[in-house]
């Protein structure tokens, strides 16, 4: 990969520095220079980023205006015309999503006795579950405990979060542990079977656990096998366009398959949504780590449905996103590097941070050093970054370790001709992650009867950030959870209610009557990348 002459130069300042920087010792901010530092170059206290709802449940909060363009926008469906007559499937729990959440979720259903069915906009396992890298939190060792994880958790998300969420996250964390091991996950281990862990950003103790560097990968592909395995029904290429509910609960869906182009209507006593988050709306034009399905849609169909918002003020940025090569802009560098000892160095060869801050502090450190402190590398494209000097991980823990620890992020590298285990790599902050989501309760209930959200879609847990490997585990956690509380509350059902779109009539009436939202539809389902002239408008790639 070429190198300009500039970057050249400061890769020697990264190398001549090498050694010194070994003995350094980065101080912590303490919170009065976190939040400092949080306050004038984190996007989140950006204003201009922001507006207030004027629909919904939510009104008058702030949100992104990209979130906001969804949330106030009208459904494809016209509520007046669209027949809902004809039931197409009926079943006890419908899953939406065939992320990670949806996967746990229909396999503990399905445990339960409930006739399940799971819907995915793409394919099963085509979702940010799988493109998850540095691994798994779970208080399992003898010098650790879920009161220890609770506390980490808490102060990583500046004590925003929902306590009783919080309990239930760390509380299951060693459980899911062993219930993952139990279903296939290869964690990596000493040869005496003993877990190894590694420290993420925010943690006090070594509780990540993971599969190399594609740990969620490996426990997609998992959960993947056990969902087919058990012949649970699944329809591929069929997102939920529209909620169903009969005025009080859901009742639900209508469907959309992208193959066939038609609508198909899903009866079901208890809905998951499972939908994942919204990297691909680009809040303020970052690039993103985020699957190519990311866009949102189960925030739509719940807010419309009634569910209020929560922490939607808050998005995270991944500190450590793909900065060079143009082709991998944006793509996730894992946490993990970091946690093996890598370093953030700045153009003149100088370390800035303590690499593992929490993810909010870090990503505001990387983009003070490069627009205000003038300290970046500039890329061929003019994008501004840092360095993370990762041949220093080889000096620390011996020769090989790259390619044994970190092996898709060695093999991503060089296909562009870059030896990570050599040559340090050019990083910047991107859009990684939605803090808020729709507001559950510990079973991930909405406060819309019968309805439950689970994984990145439901909010609260992580309150205004969220600590890395933390994000597998709400997956899985919340995803079992919702399982077997929609499959119980089936059981409990002897008739599903009427199926109408009542909730959407209601809502368009109040878009129209704020005058927002005229030209704008949701949910998108998938993002929009061609040029203007190619786009004649934002949903001909369905109609």
């Amino acid at each position: 990969m070429y190198y300009t002459p500039d970057m050249q130069k400061s890769m020697e300042l990264v190398e001549k520095t090498r050694k010194e920087r070994q003995k350094q010792q980065m101080p912590l901010l303490d919170a009065v220079g976190k939040v400092g530092l949080l306050e004038s170059h984190h996007p989140d206290y950006i204003k201009r980023i922001f507006r207030k709802l004027k629909v919904g449940p939510s009104k008058n909060t702030l949100t992104p205006k990209e979130f906001a363009d969804v949330l106030e926008a009208r459904s494809m469906i016209d509520p007046a015309k669209f027949d809902v007559s004809k039931i197409d499937y009926d079943v006890d729990v419908l899953i939406v999503g065939g992320g990670g959440a949806g996967a746990a979720a229909a396999i503990v259903a399905h445990d339960a006795g409930a006739d399940v069915l799971l819907v995915t906009k793409l394919r099963v396992g085509d979702a940010n579950t799988v493109m998850a890298q540095g691994g798994i939190q779970g208080a399992a060792k003898a010098n650790d405990s879920p009161a220890i994880h609770y506390l980490d958790v808490i102060g990583g998300g500046w004590y925003f979060n929902d306590p009783d969420l919080v309990e239930a996250l760390v509380g299951d964390a060693p459980d899911v542990l062993a219930w993952l091991e139990k279903l296939g996950v290869m964690f990596d281990k000493d040869p005496d079977g003993t877990m190894l862990t590694i420290h993420g950003g925010g943690t006090s103790r070594m509780r990540m656990h993971a599969a190399r560097d594609y740990t969620g990968g490996e426990i997609m592909k998992t959960l993947k096998d056990e969902v087919q395995n058990r012949d649970i029904p699944c329809i591929e290429f069929s997102p939920a366009y529209e909620l169903l509910t009969d005025g009080k609960k859901v009742t639900g869906a209508v469907l959309y398959n992208m193959e066939t182009r038609e609508y198909l209507i899903a009866r079901a006593k208890t809905v998951i949504l499972a939908t994942g988050g919204a990297g691909r709306l680009h809040v303020d034009s970052f690039p993103t780590t985020n699957h190519y399905g990311a866009t949102a849609d189960g925030l739509v169909l719940g807010y419309r449905a009634g569910v209020p918002l929560v922490f939607m003020d808050t998005i995270q940025y991944h500190p450590t996103g793909a900065a060079y090569p143009e082709q991998l802009l944006g793509q996730l560098v894992t946490e993990k590097v970091r946690g093996l000892g890598g370093q953030l160095v700045n153009a003149k060869g100088n370390r800035f941070v303590y690499e593992l801050e929490t993810r909010d502090v870090e990503a505001a450190a990387i983009i003070r050093e490069c627009a205000e402190r003038k300290n970046g590398v500039e890329t061929p494209s003019g994008y501004s970054a840092v360095w993370l000097d990762t041949p220093i991980i080889e000096d620390i823990h011996g020769p090989g370790t790259i390619k044994k620890r970190l092996p898709a992020m060695y093999r991503q590298y060089q296909r562009f001709g870059i030896d990570m285990s050599k040559t340090p790599i050019l990083i910047y902050p991107t859009q990684h992650y939605q803090n808020g989501g729709l507001k559950i309760k510990v079973d991930t209930e909405t406060p819309v009867k019968n309805l439950y959200a689970s994984g990145e879609v439901g909010g609260g847990v992580h309150g205004r950030n969220r600590l890395m490997g933390n994000s597998l585990l709400d997956v899985v956690v919340f995803g079992k959870r919702a399982g077997a509380a929609a499959a119980e509350r089936a059981a409990s059902i002897r008739r599903p209610g009427k199926l109408t779109l009542g909730h959407l009539k209601k809502f368009h009436k109040e878009l129209t009557a704020k005058r927002v939202g005229r030209n704008r539809v949701a949910p998108i389902l998938l993002p929009e990348y061609r040029r203007p002239e190619k786009a004649k408008n934002k949903v001909d790639i369905l109609a």
